[in-house]
């Protein structure tokens, strides 16, 4: 779609900052660099759908090192429980109390690593902390450090002895993104750059928490037309009355559209939205919230392919006056 190569001239000053120093370590990958800056200043999470060693935790590391945060990584596997991430609860002889001892979900940006292969009741703990920004240990709710991003990955080939995402779990991801593989002439670079060391020993932070913290309330005050808004719910209610969709796109999908619009106005330093913003974020922020019927998967149709069409019947507002 032409909508996918919109761009404006320029990034904003610190958030392009964030992306120069990500490309330190990832080649070919800006796409989905943007995409998950733009997760973070919202606030939202990411659910990443991709094959085994295309860079999925080097490209959280390079963020997480480019903002200051404390990064973690947690592996999951059949046998991982909830507490294994929220934390236990101790008993301290010396002092005759229980002291909380916090799990991987304790950090700023955590990468949950093939989420599929857990759980149904421990994938919950994790999106429940996604959700309620906060954990229940022993009756006692203990709050997650702001900022919090969650980056999930699932791999998409190996479907034996995993439990998939239900679809009420999946509309809790903010943006649904695939990194895919490098072109042969990026694999050679990456093979240059790690020849030696691997360029993320050498990443330094370029921004702070803090200055992280104030761009997530600059994104609250990216102006949004009412004709924009309703541009994005009349892309939405075409999903729940399409003939191959069995349940469209929810309340929380108009919702997460906006924002995401919204963090990647402020990225391409604009204080307001445009169309064009709704149209290049629709296929990650709708795609995995809708549900096929049947007849559709066998008749060929995709959510990708429903949400292009979608995006072309859809008018496209006209603003006749843009917010300087």
């Amino acid at each position: 779609m032409a909508a996918n190569n919109f761009r404006y001239e320029s990034y904003h000053p610190q958030l392009e900052q964030i992306v120069e120093n990500v490309e330190k370590v990832m080649v070919g990958k800006r796409k989905a660099t943007e995409l998950s800056i733009i997760s973070l200043l919202t606030g939202g999470h990411i659910l990443l759908e991709d094959v085994p060693g295309v860079g999925k935790t080097m490209m959280v590391r390079s963020i997480a090192q480019s903002v200051g945060a404390k990064f973690n990584r947690i592996q999951f596997t059949p046998d991982l429980l909830p507490s294994d991430l929220t934390g236990v609860s101790v008993y301290n002889q010396k002092t005759m109390e229980f002291e909380f001892r916090p799990g991987p979900l304790m950090g700023n940006i955590v990468l949950a690593d093939e989420i599929n292969r857990t759980s149904p009741k421990t994938q919950s703990a994790l999106l429940e902390a996604m959700e309620e920004q906060s954990i229940t240990v022993d009756g006692f709710t203990h709050h997650l450090p702001e900022p919090f991003f969650v980056m999930a990955t699932q791999n998409p080939i190996e479907y034996e002895g995993t439990y998939p995402l239900p679809e009420a779990q999946l509309d809790r991801f903010l943006l649904k993104i695939n990194m895919g593989y490098p072109s042969a002439n990026e694999e050679l670079q990456v093979l240059t750059r790690n020849e030696r060391e691997h360029p993320i020993d050498e990443l330094k932070p370029v921004l702070q928490l803090d200055d992280l913290l104030e761009l997530q309330q600059q994104v609250k005050a990216v102006y949004v037309e009412e004709t924009v808004k309703q541009y994005i719910i009349d892309m939405v209610i075409r999903t729940r009355k399409h003939s191959g969709i069995h349940l469209g796109v929810s309340p929380r999908g108009s919702l997460a559209l906006m924002k995401t619009a919204q963090a990647y106005a402020l990225l391409l330093n604009r204080d307001y939205v445009v169309p064009d913003d709704v149209k290049y974020l629709a296929p990650h922020v709708l795609c995995h919230r809708i549900i096929l019927k049947p007849e559709a998967r066998f008749d060929g149709y995709t959510p990708e392919k429903i949400v292009e069409e979608i995006l072309e019947r859809t008018p496209v507002p006209v603003i006749r006056k843009e917010k300087a």
